[in-house]
């Protein structure tokens, strides 16, 4: 046993590790006169529950460390090895207002994350043979061809290269729950440049591309969402949505605790001068029309039934691991094919100007939905796959190292590169 400080100005706390040879380390956090109460959740007071197999008590102690030193609120972590689950941790305030903790199976809104996610449902697709990566999107979509846009590939759209990060009809809540009305506008928008030729990351837009080219393959003509659960999560028992519903009570989301300013001044200066700037690609990528607020709802925590597949999902670390893991571990309970997972792992394929982003100011890798791991971002090995999402959650397959990994959080901080989940992924063992 040992004491921190609780961060909170207060006594200080004690951790209680013990050793359970069925599951690996587990621990609980308490104050030293006893069981966390009522009021202790309400002055902020952490608790952790959950797990880490024998050779990952590393990450154990840095999510320890992420509310000792480094400000969590609430959050999780989870990590598949090889097929099976090795670390499972949780704890903190689900919700600042009212003190609840984060409970096993609490769930939280994961921004950019979800595009791993939604990428995951193209994969099916292609291990199905319903599309090609290296198709034309308007051989699925016909009308997609208009304004140009009839030799983009599905490729290219799903590596950000399409030039349609930000659309000029009006797109609110109306538009995007109305699929058909969507589509139309889809189709109509004009690219910002040449097709192929420069990447600019499809904050919002990208999901609704995804969303209605599946629905134009599917048999069943389903949207992503519900592809999503019928086809991934249903089969795999996971705890994701990318189209909340009405059922999921508000007791098991996680508030967002965000300050935007403190966001915006972390970044380097050139991206942080565009998301400034009304005028600029980030802007009008990510913050309007729709903008990244979409998923949020005033009376419900998020929106139920509406469809934001570049930054709507809503789920736990534990979902998103396993989901990563099965593509990390040969796709067997997904039915996968081999050449669809070695497509996944190759390495990311530059427009003709290269990887510099023209609305993240910077260089960055993406591929078939995918970030891709680099020198700017890195994470895993050479042929990892993932997502980072706006505030520091992370999800990615290792498939070198059979790792599935998630971090999620509710208290916003950094995009990519988050001190929280860096010291988790620093943690885990050389495979």
């Amino acid at each position: 046993m040992f004491t921190v400080p609780d961060g909170s100005g207060g006594e200080a706390v004690s951790w209680e590790h013990f050793l359970d040879t069925d599951r690996g380390w587990n621990f609980h956090l308490s104050r030293n006169e006893g069981s966390q109460t009522k009021s202790d959740r309400r002055s902020g007071f952490p608790e952790i529950q959950g797990f880490a197999r024998k050779g990952f008590e590393a990450v154990r102690e840095a999510f320890v460390e992420n509310f000792s030193r480094r400000n969590e609120l609430g959050g999780a972590c989870c990590i598949y090895h090889r097929g099976e689950k090795v670390v499972d941790l949780w704890g903190g305030i689900r919700n600042r207002a009212t003190g609840d903790p984060w409970e096993e199976d609490t769930m939280v809104l994961v921004h950019s994350a979800t595009k791993g996610m939604a990428a995951m449902t193209m994969a099916v697709a292609d291990s199905r043979g319903w599309l090609d990566y290296e198709e034309r999107v308007c051989k699925y979509w016909p009308e997609f061809a208009q304004q140009g846009k009839d030799k983009i590939t599905i490729r290219q759209l799903l590596s950000h290269q399409a030039g349609l990060f930000a659309f000029d009809e009006p797109v609110d809540k109306g538009v995007v729950a109305d699929l058909n009305r969507l589509a139309i506008v889809l189709a109509r928008q004009n690219p910002a440049w040449e097709p192929g030729t420069r990447q600019a990351y499809h904050a919002i837009s990208l999901g609704f591309y995804e969303g209605e080219l599946l629905r134009r393959v599917d048999p069943q003509h389903r949207s992503l969402g519900q592809f999503f659960q019928d086809e991934i999560a249903s089969p795999l028992g996971l705890d994701f949505y990318i189209r909340l519903p009405e059922a999921i009570p508000n007791a098991r989301l996680a508030t967002i605790e965000s300050h935007p300013l403190k966001m915006i001044v972390s970044f380097h200066l050139p991206l942080m001068l565009a998301l400034m700037n009304p005028r600029s690609n980030i802007y009008r990528a990510l913050l309007v029309n729709p903008g990244s607020s979409l998923p949020v709802d005033k009376e419900r925590v998020y929106a139920r039934n509406l469809e934001v597949p570049s930054g709507g999902g809503v789920g736990t670390a534990r979902a998103i691991a396993h989901a990563y893991s099965v593509f990390a571990t040969g796709g067997r309970e997904l039915q996968l094919r081999q050449e669809t997972l070695q497509a996944l792992t190759a390495p990311a394929l530059p427009p003709k100007r290269g990887f510099y982003d023209e609305c993240m100011k910077g260089e960055i890798q993406f591929s078939l939905g995918f970030m891709k791991p680099s020198a700017a971002w890195p994470f895993g090995h050479p042929g990892a796959f993932g997502s980072p999402g706006a505030g520091g959650s992370l999800g990615f397959a290792d498939p070198q190292a059979g790792i599935g990994y998630a971090y999620v959080t509710n208290r916003m901080g950094l995009s990519a590169g988050d001190p929280r989940d860096l010291a988790l992924r620093n943690a885990i063992p050389q495979m």
